[in-house]
């Protein structure tokens, strides 16, 4: 008898999608195990023996996994289609891949720009974005007007954004100011829709520029905008152990 794994991590291991996102297909009816259609979660299958097919195609697990760090540009959506036909992070990576199908791992807002995660890798993606393993991000916000010590320290201790959801504390410094705007690193380990933004909404203050730089350790540096690269051995087991 050969490996068991749940459905919907067989479905990540194979690149297709999450295991979020395989849930979700899970529980729309897309998925089947040997020609029936399961619609529960926490169904397990057996590698090799099972076959797994999402919207009537046969799922193949892939050995090569892919782990990339994009400098998304702000106009580019963080998933792989949009219904707006919008551009995606995944046309700037797909000529360089060929036929190998990533996905982002978390998101970051069609105006945001910087550091964002891309793999085919399901089990990598939930183990950097699951709420459980608290994993930082870090951003500089470019702010119009000044920022008052007041407005600085609330963010510090948590704001109130969406309907009562109060932030964890932030580490948050002024780095600079000019042309009428200052700019402030702010380190969250959340990721509620647009955080950032509502957080200094909640001071009274407009974010018109947001940059990610980092994700825990592993920082953007001086990678050109629009342009990725591989991440290397060390990021992805410091990323994976978080």
């Amino acid at each position: 008898m050969g490996e068991t794994v749940r459905l919907q991590k067989y479905i990540a291991m194979s690149g297709l999608a999450s295991r979020r996102a395989a849930e979700a297909m899970i529980e729309e009816g897309r998925v089947s195990v040997n020609g029936k259609m399961v619609t529960e979660q926490g169904v397990k299958i057996e590698i090799g023996a099972d076959d797994v097919a999402v919207d009537g195609e046969i799922l193949k697990l892939k050995n090569k996994k892919y782990y990339i760090m994009l400098n998304k540009p702000v106009g580019y959506v963080s998933t792989v289609s949009d219904q707006f036909n919008r551009l995606t992070v995944v046309d700037l990576v797909k000529k360089d891949l060929g036929n190998v199908r990533v996905f982002p791992v978390g998101r970051l807002d069609y105006d945001t720009e910087g550091l964002l995660l891309l793999t085919n890798d399901g089990d990598f993606t939930y183990e950097v974005t699951h709420p459980k393993f608290n994993m930082d991000k870090t951003y500089i916000a470019a702010v119009k007007g000044g920022m008052t010590v007041s407005g600085m320290n609330k963010l510090r201790n948590g704001v109130y954004i969406d309907d009562g959801f109060k932030t964890s504390p932030a580490q948050a410094e002024i780095i600079d100011a000019y042309d009428g705007h200052t700019y402030v690193k702010i380190t969250i380990h959340e990721g509620k829709n647009r955080q950032v933004r509502k957080m200094f909404e909640a001071v009274g203050n407009t974010v018109v520029g947001l940059q990610r730089i980092k994700i825990g350790n592993v920082e953007l540096g001086n990678l050109p905008l629009g342009r990725w690269r591989h991440l290397t051995s060390h990021e992805v087991n410091y990323l994976r152990s978080k």
